[in-house]
């Protein structure tokens, strides 16, 4: 390209700051403008990039592209506010507080179909994930008979005034937050689920917002996922099994910017007849984590070539989070008392 496509961060906190790191490293890319509420009105940094306190002055300029990295109850209106101003919008995951918030986003998409609309399921990009699907896809173990995932940390972080533990900001807990990852990467293998059941607490934290949630879903094929998110695992865990019917496969572990979550491998094995259970296995260990990169690529080839988003569209985003909320309405107590 002749020219640069110019870039603005509304929401300047921790994921904004790494989005902007791989947005600057892209050739066709140019940040501008930054927005948060930690700025003390508006200026100019040492690098020369504006900044400003509100989003509203950020959307004020003329853009080509707009990532939003914003708490969950900002997150559809500014989406929704950059593509009514031309722009093209990549928006972090949870995409709102509610399905609802994705359906008005869609709407306005629909209104749009010149811009390109892109939500940050991170996970999807990550090197195990990628060859899991593969392998999956290619039928080399069988079909899939069942998931197990656990996903946790050991506290629902409270942001600058606490966003993140309520209800009136955040729309939910450790599931909108963290678990939506693990609750796409299921559609992600399994496609759409039919029925779950679920329990949900906050007796641990006792926010208003859930610090556990404990869920079995079952799709179409008679397939079972089971799905525990938990803000009580003192030791940060992500893991994924996966059974088929010819062996099985195993994700640990996920390279992100904390670190905390231990090294990242993916264990395939193969079924036999042995008493014991599998005899043969291969471990892979992936020691680099480009899915950030890889993810802002895709998004602008999508905008440059005027193709497709591939991953993260708005139906990912709507289908994952009424699954979510599926989940938040099967147990009664929960939806009665919070929903």
């Amino acid at each position: 390209m002749s020219k640069k496509l110019l870039v603005g961060i509304a929401g300047y906190g921790v994921v904004g700051k790494r989005r902007r790191q791989y947005i600057d490293a892209h050739p066709d890319l140019q940040t501008v403008a930054v927005c948060d509420q930690n700025f003390e009105g508006s200026g100019v940094l040492e690098d020369g990039v504006q900044f400003f306190n509100c989003h509203k002055d950020l959307l004020e300029l003329s853009l080509d592209m707009l990532f939003v990295s914003l708490p969950n109850y900002l997150a559809a209106e500014v989406t929704i506010a950059g593509i009514r101003k031309d722009m093209h919008v990549f928006c972090e995951k949870p995409p709102g507080c509610r399905p609802e918030d994705i359906e008005s986003v869609i709407e306005v998409e629909k209104a749009h179909p010149e811009k390109c609309l892109k939500y940050g399921f991170n996970h999807r990009y990550h090197k195990s994930v990628q060859d899991a699907l593969s392998i999956i896809n290619s039928g080399d173990l069988g079909t899939i008979v069942n998931l197990r995932g656990v996903y946790g940390k050991s506290k629902i972080i409270p942001f600058e005034g606490g966003w993140r533990s309520e209800r009136k900001l955040a729309g939910g807990g450790i599931l909108l937050d963290q678990g939506i990852h693990m609750v796409d990467l299921m559609r992600l293998f399994c496609g759409d689920f039919c029925e779950v059941k679920s329990y949900v607490s906050n007796s641990y934290w006792h926010h208003d917002v859930e610090d556990n949630a404990y869920a079995l879903m079952k799709d179409n094929f008679g397939r079972v996922a089971m799905l525990h998110s938990s803000a009580t695992q003192w030791q940060h865990k992500f893991s994924l099994d996966i059974s088929l019917t010819e062996g099985y496969l195993l994700l640990e572990g996920i390279l992100s910017g904390s670190k905390s979550y231990g090294e990242e491998s993916l264990t395939i094995g193969h079924r036999s007849e042995s008493d014991v259970g599998t005899l043969k296995l291969e471990k892979v260990k992936y020691l680099e984590d480009n899915s950030w990169k890889e993810e802002i690529w895709e998004f602008v080839d999508a905008v440059i070539q005027d193709c497709k988003i591939k991953n993260g569209t708005s139906q990912d985003a709507l289908a994952t989070m009424q699954l979510v909320y599926q989940i938040y309405n099967a147990d009664s107590e929960w939806k009665e008392k919070y929903l």
